[in-house]
């Protein structure tokens, strides 16, 4: 089943790096792809896991358009976006 979430806090690609890393430890979560500019997620799950992704999303700071943003996830956000960035210098 693809789904398509918009989310809030997505910057840059140090954050997009921490959502496809996040998101694909769910199991039955595959093909997470972010785009940084739209702020949307496209995803396939074997069954209905909405719940758990924007659970996941939250947590890691980044939620689904229609839910609340504090403080707090945006400072989330900023963590897992820096985390993110050193991920992905990893790699090179």
């Amino acid at each position: 089943m693809k789904q398509e979430i918009v989310v809030q806090n997505l910057k840059c690609g140090g954050c997009a790096v921490t959502i496809r890393k996040g998101l694909s430890e769910i199991e039955g979560v595959e093909n997470v792809q972010v785009e940084v500019e739209s702020s949307t997620i496209t995803l396939d799950a074997e069954v209905d896991k909405t719940t758990e992704i924007h659970e996941k999303l939250s947590k890691m700071g980044y939620p689904a358009s229609d839910d609340p943003n504090s403080i707090l996830k945006q400072a989330k956000s900023f963590v897992s976006c820096a985390v993110g960035r050193m991920t992905d210098d990893e790699k090179e």
